[in-house]
């Protein structure tokens, strides 16, 4: 009885498995693709002790190896991030891109595409390891008519399913940007909520960003270069990401003004129109290193709306973070992230 009672049990699982995978099978080859890609970086990675001992490794580099750790520690001690292994190794990505990131918008709407993934939920981006089925994605969404963007991010966290490695083109940043990027994913591996990419992003961005500040004032003190630097650089990013955010806001009351009968073409060319002047715009921000944000504006001719929906998933609640961090909590990071972990 009891065997025949397994025996069902294991057919019943058998079937259940054979049905999630001829109904999710785009998403089963996609998650496998995923994880090979994944455990191939964590497979090859090596570890930080053996890559400071390696002589043919630059002191340069090394130096920033030691930063990052200095930075862990800093996070773990000052901030409250959740301690971990992330960052105890070293991947060699040998100047080429790791991962692609996918994201898309309707194109007269500013309506992201969403995927579902399994404990992430609904997810307004998708990356990719191997690029060729990145550029598939690519081409499917757009002959769906969506406006697409694609770049590779510098880091990414996978909210401790894994022991993310340093990347070696992490290392060619500055202090304060490895900083803000170590604690940005840092933070993703300490609050994540599920279904709400704009909130997790936002709040790792502003954990990011005022942690490598408080890290810049501990580590260098406010009178030194890379505390000046990172100060000049948030600015140009604030005035630059504020801009892109309003320039959202015109673009949707444009859209807003379309009728559904309107012609695809009329749309096109209003559209190109505003953002041509949106671009023209960034000449007149008081921007330090203005040529730099000009040329990235110019990516809007390609991505479309997909261009504009990054600034709404990492930029656009800044201010509700730091108006509640300095209002509410005096300032202190450490004891806003405390109580961010007991919500």
């Amino acid at each position: 009885m009891l065997k025949k009672g397994i025996k069902l049990s294991l057919e019943f699982l058998l079937l259940l498995t054979i049905a999630f995978c001829t109904i999710w099978h785009s998403l089963v080859i996609y998650g496998i693709s995923q994880g090979l890609g994944q455990i191939t970086i964590i497979w090859k990675a090596e570890p930080i002790d053996r890559k400071l001992n390696d002589t043919s490794f630059p002191d340069s580099l090394k130096q920033k190896l030691i930063l990052i750790q200095e930075i862990k520690k800093f996070a773990v001690d000052s901030i409250g991030i959740n301690p971990s292994d992330n960052y105890s190794s070293v991947y060699d990505q040998q100047d080429k891109p790791v991962l692609f990131t996918v994201t898309a918008c309707q194109p007269y709407s500013f309506v992201a595409k969403e995927w579902w993934f399994p404990f992430l939920g609904n997810v307004s981006y998708k990356g990719f390891f191997n690029k060729k089925e990145a550029l598939k994605e690519i081409a499917d969404l757009k002959q769906q008519g969506y406006d697409v963007d694609v770049y590779s991010p510098s880091g990414w966290s996978t909210l401790g399913w894994f022991k993310d490695p340093i990347q070696t083109n992490m290392l060619k940043q500055s202090d304060g940007n490895i900083a803000n990027l170590i604690i940005h994913e840092l933070t993703h591996g300490t609050i994540y909520i599920k279904n709400n990419v704009t909130y997790d992003e936002n709040l790792a961005n502003f954990i990011g960003d005022i942690g490598a500040e408080k890290f810049l004032q501990y580590k260098s003190g406010i009178t030194s270069s890379a505390y000046i630097d990172y100060e000049a650089h948030k600015l140009d990013s604030k005035c630059f990401n504020n801009y892109m955010l309003k320039s959202k806001e015109r673009l949707d009351s444009l859209y807003a003004t379309m009728s559904v009968n309107e012609k695809e073409e009329i749309k096109k060319q209003k559209k190109t129109k505003l953002i041509t002047e949106i671009v023209v715009g960034v000449n007149r921000l008081p921007l330090i290193k203005k040529k730099n944000y000009f040329n990235y504006s110019m990516q809007v001719f390609k991505e479309g709306n997909a261009f504009f929906m990054a600034f709404t998933r990492y930029d656009s609640q800044y201010d509700v973070f730091e108006k509640e961090y300095k209002e509410k909590y005096d300032s202190n990071l450490k004891k806003y992230m405390e109580d961010l972990k007991k919500k």
